[in-house]
């Protein structure tokens, strides 16, 4: 690293510089996660009627598993605040630099997270509704806002990160807890998914599939 204290501009510069955090930043953090939830419900795979419910408990879980992550990490809060406040740099070169900067990490970030969501949308079955037009980076990119949204809220406001509703919202097949953050990931998720009607779940597909699941978060996967 570096022998002496870094001056402050240099400073900004390399943490704009670099890697996003590593808290849901792609499968590597949060597919461990998704494999444990899946593999506890691999025979919801062989009934039509409650593979919805699998991808539905993925995000109501998921997504709880990624905002405590972001809410626990101080990487993420410093990453979060340097986002916030690299306008107000008086020097317009640094400014201009620290946007650069951020924004190829922003791209690398989102790239990632759109990766990981098309994958697993893959095993489960769903795409993207063609209607929208969009993309998995659309997608991702407004999921990471609403989970830094409530990353940010639940500072001031620390029951976001405590409350939870017994509710069966969007079909699901039972009540359980869910969070304000996996309302929101699950609303934006069904929003952009459906099942993929040119999906034929044969013997051999469910093998793959369950492969797929096992394999998720695998090092070096």
């Amino acid at each position: 690293m570096h022998d002496r204290p870094l001056p402050a501009a240099d400073l900004l510069k390399e943490l704009a510089r670099a890697a996003t955090p590593a808290a849901i930043s792609g499968e590597a953090a949060s597919g461990p996660e998704i494999r444990r939830v899946a593999l506890e419900h691999l025979d919801w795979l062989e009934q039509p009627e409650l593979r919805d419910n699998l991808a539905i408990e993925l995000m109501r879980r998921g997504a709880l598993h990624d905002f405590q992550t972001m809410h626990g990490s101080a990487e993420w809060r410093t990453y979060l605040a340097l986002h916030a406040t690299f306008l107000s740099v008086a020097d317009d070169e640094l400014r201009s630099d620290l946007q650069v900067a951020l924004a190829a990490s922003e791209r690398d970030f989102i790239g990632r997270i759109a990766s990981s969501w098309e994958r697993l949308c893959a095993l489960l079955g769903y795409r993207l509704r063609p209607e929208l037009g969009a993309t998995f980076e659309t997608f991702a990119s407004l999921i990471s806002a609403s989970l830094r949204g409530f990353v940010l809220m639940a500072l001031s406001t620390p029951d976001i990160a405590t409350r939870r509703i017994e509710a069966s919202p969007f079909g699901a097949a039972e009540a359980a807890e869910w969070s304000q953050p996996a309302i929101a990931l699950t609303s934006i998720a069904l929003a952009f998914l459906e099942p993929d009607p040119t999906i034929e779940w044969t013997d051999e597909r469910l093998a793959t599939v369950r492969g797929g699941l096992e394999s998720l978060g695998a090092a070096g996967g």
